[in-house]
């Protein structure tokens, strides 16, 4: 069994929040590593994750939330990988990208509150962060979340995947049936084509509020 995990995280937040989950999972023994990707570019974020993995001591499981889905689909061919996670995630096939996978949304899906692009960044309208990100936080970090937000490089939506990791590596994937950014029934068509097991959650988007999530973790590594 697997006892290394690698967390990476998705666009408009870092790495801080995984900590609940992080904490879960170093209790019962794991070793855990959370990647602090800069979201500016793919390759960069893939780069960066690789250098984490070059770290571990031995295989690791690779989980992604969000846009860290497509990190860990290209990052995951990196042979130190046993398995992917994909937390409410992207999981692009080869040659397409996160822009690709939301041009077309299906009708009446619920539209994320993206502002137009500054100087190249996005960012979420942080009067509806709370509803559309953060439906299963307190209130104060939610706020708190809006207010600090990460910007997200449109370069990073637009990176392509050269190869996709779960073609090839074992994958679970965890739908959250109430997320308001990437449409549950988008989620369903990515998983079931990933071939990956699925558990589905009435969940929201942030994994900060979710505190079962590690379990998830446990049942899937425990099959890695």
């Amino acid at each position: 069994m697997a006892k290394n995990i690698v967390l990476v995280h998705g666009g408009f937040v870092d790495g801080a929040g995984w900590e609940g989950v992080y904490k879960i999972l170093k209790r019962d023994g794991y070793n855990v590593s959370v990647v602090q990707n800069p979201t500016i570019s793919l390759d960069d974020d893939v780069a960066v994750t690789k250098r984490i993995l070059a770290a571990q001591d031995g295989p690791a499981i690779l989980v992604g939330h969000s846009y860290g889905g497509a990190v860990i689909t290209e990052a995951g061919s990196d042979p130190k990988v046993a398995g992917l996670v994909y937390i409410t995630a992207f999981a692009p096939d080869k040659g397409e990208s996160v822009a690709s996978l939301i041009e077309n949304p299906p009708p009446g899906a619920p539209v994320p509150p993206i502002l137009p692009p500054q100087d190249g960044y996005l960012f979420l309208d942080k009067a509806k962060f709370p509803s559309s990100f953060a439906g299963d936080v307190d209130a104060e970090k939610a706020a708190f979340m809006a207010d600090s937000q990460v910007p997200w490089g449109v370069a990073a939506l637009s990176g392509k995947i050269s190869e996709p990791a779960w073609r090839a590596k074992p994958s679970w994937y965890l739908i959250a049936t109430d997320d308001k950014m990437i449409p549950p029934d988008a989620q369903r068509a990515m998983s079931k084509r990933a071939g990956a097991t699925v558990v589905e959650v009435k969940r929201c988007k942030s994994p900060g509020g979710w505190p079962t999530l590690p379990q998830f973790f446990l049942v899937g590594c425990s099959h890695f």
